[in-house]
């Protein structure tokens, strides 16, 4: 259950993409190019960038310079995975796909990745399984019987 879970909150944060050889080619490279810290980072750099939002901002204290930090990070990881590390494959993703092609597939990849790297953490899979307690099964289940 924990499983389908976190898959249908991945599912809502990951803008879809359209399925590609230089989609899935430059897909590769971001995962065999980014390290667990980089994925890290990145998590960090969506969780701050969400705290400024009206309804999450009064459980943040996140500044405008932890903001900053966290963007520079992530700034340089973009750049060094689409000017230096993935270059090939973001020049034939551009060319297939248009020039912003390359960005939201990184945006995807990376987010996807991002999440699996916080999920593998213990703390973070427990605190994800309270929701369990939350959830009326019954109905849920009741659901796969109906015609």
């Amino acid at each position: 259950m924990l499983k389908t879970i976190v898959l249908l909150l991945a599912a809502l944060t990951v803008t879809p993409s359209f399925a590609s050889s230089d989609s899935e080619a430059l897909s590769q490279c971001f995962a065999d190019n980014t390290t667990g810290k980089d994925r890290k980072d990145l998590a960090r750099w969506v969780f701050v960038a969400m705290s400024v939002h009206p309804e999450i901002r009064d459980i943040s204290n996140v500044t405008p310079k932890v903001i900053d930090d966290a963007s520079k990070v992530v700034g340089a990881l973009f750049t060094r995975l689409l000017t230096q590390s993935c270059q090939k494959e973001v020049r034939a993703a551009m060319q297939s796909g248009g020039s912003s092609a390359p960005l939201q597939e990184a945006g995807r990849v990376l987010g996807e990745l991002a999440m699996k790297e916080l999920m593998a953490d213990r703390n973070v899979a427990a605190s994800f399984s309270v929701l369990n307690k939350y959830v009326d099964m019954d109905k849920l289940n009741a659901l796969g019987r109906q015609p």
